[in-house]
């Protein structure tokens, strides 16, 4: 992969394999350090075969390109085709890709059925937005939506340290159904990358929706 940890444009081949069974799900990247978590959690969606609705917020864009030297445009058309060229190897059939903006796509809509949304890595105005029912953009509706629809919805807070505010939204989210996975990976299975840190982290929202995956790290499994 040669992620490393120096800057500039990235290689994101994946490793990580979830096995083939075609769902439907909404990813969302937002302004939050961690851009590489919501990059290879998509492609991972994307190799195991799923219909994928991606949309990043602005932030997310602005962190994105400076974590990783990958330049999203604003539109969904210019979005799905920079991430076509960026990730080799997956195919981008099934995914979708909006503007931050477009409350007319379809998962701004209770009525276009989903089997989850993952924000991934979730700003903690992002998780605010959620805990007050505040939909300013198509990713805070679609989290909206999610809740009231009781879909999974899996936030993936990278934030530390948190605030008393920071906890309080999050618990709110919890007790609103909300799956909250914040990015702590472990080290007990002796990562040498740092590929192997951002899998980790990935297998384990994978394991909260309950999709099947190959060659997870696991504790006490070799």
């Amino acid at each position: 992969m040669g992620l490393g940890f120096c800057t500039g444009q990235r290689d994101f081949g994946s490793t990580v394999k979830v096995m083939k069974g075609k769902r439907r799900y909404v990813v969302a990247l937002t302004g939050a350090s961690g851009a590489l978590y919501g990059i290879e959690f998509l492609k991972v969606l994307l190799s195991g075969g799923h219909e994928v609705h991606f949309a990043a917020s602005k932030a997310g864009r602005s962190v994105l390109a400076h974590e990783t030297g990958l330049t999203l445009p604003a539109d969904g058309k210019g979005i799905r085709e920079a991430l076509g060229r960026h990730l080799p190897g997956v195919s981008t059939e099934t995914l979708h890709a909006y503007a931050e903006d477009d409350l007319f796509a379809p998962i701004a809509s209770g009525s276009f059925r989903l089997d989850g949304m993952i924000l991934i890595p979730c700003s903690m105005k992002t998780v605010s937005s959620l805990a007050h029912g505040a939909s300013g953009n198509l990713i805070e509706r679609a989290g909206d939506i999610a809740l009231k629809e009781k879909w999974p919805l899996v936030v993936v807070p990278r934030e530390t340290p948190l605030s008393e505010i920071h906890l309080s939204n999050l618990l709110t989210l919890a007790r609103a159904g909300a799956r909250i996975v914040p990015a702590m990976p472990g080290f007990y299975h002796r990562p040498a990358r740092i590929e192997d840190v951002i899998q980790f982290v990935v297998a384990r929202v994978l394991d909260v929706l309950g999709l099947p995956l190959k060659d997870a790290q696991r504790w006490g499994m070799p």
